[in-house]
């Protein structure tokens, strides 16, 4: 995994629930009935819904569990564009007779500050804790399929039944 940077507190936050540092990949005792590969929302519904159906799962990302919604994309991008119409309604606030003094800026830093805030305390939604606590085992790491029923993750055999490819997509 890449480092977030910076390496402020929220990117800290952000990492320590979506891909710990210190995360230990179980070791399968038995096959699963079900692996997920991708822990972005398709991956993550799928496994959850799996494991509260009592299937044995497990779910496998080689980067930050949340995808693209949570990290660069969905959640991020709506923490910006809300900063960005707060601007807007300050810039055109004559319009409904509201004066706004001279020299009103946005502070770019600050509002990069705030997505990352607002990232991190939704994160745990996705961590690792959570799904691991919902009975999903978590894996982090490239999965390579060795055959119709074994995936190899980090040099980790995992048996199973079913898999799901929840990678993504692009258009």
């Amino acid at each position: 995994m890449n480092a977030l940077l910076p390496r402020d507190e929220h990117n800290q936050q952000l990492e320590a629930n979506v891909h710990p540092t210190d995360w230990k990949n179980p070791t399968p005792d038995q096959p699963y009935q079900l692996v997920v590969i991708g822990a972005g929302t398709a991956g993550l519904v799928t496994a959850a819904g799996a494991a509260g159906l009592g299937a044995r799962v497990a779910i496998i990302e080689r980067d930050l569990m949340g995808g693209d919604c949570l990290n660069v994309g969905c959640v991020p991008s709506k923490g910006v564009i809300s900063a960005a119409r707060v601007a807007a309604t300050v810039k055109n606030a004559s319009d409904f007779s509201v004066n706004v003094p001279d020299g009103v800026e946005v502070d770019f830093d600050g509002v990069m500050s705030r997505m990352r805030e607002l990232r991190a305390k939704i994160s745990h939604n996705d961590s690792a804790k959570r799904f691991q606590d919902l009975g999903v085992d978590v894996y982090f790491g490239q999965a390579s399929f060795l055959d119709s029923q074994t995936i190899d993750v980090a040099g980790t055999r995992l048996p199973f039944k079913r898999a799901v490819i929840a990678t993504g997509a692009r258009a």
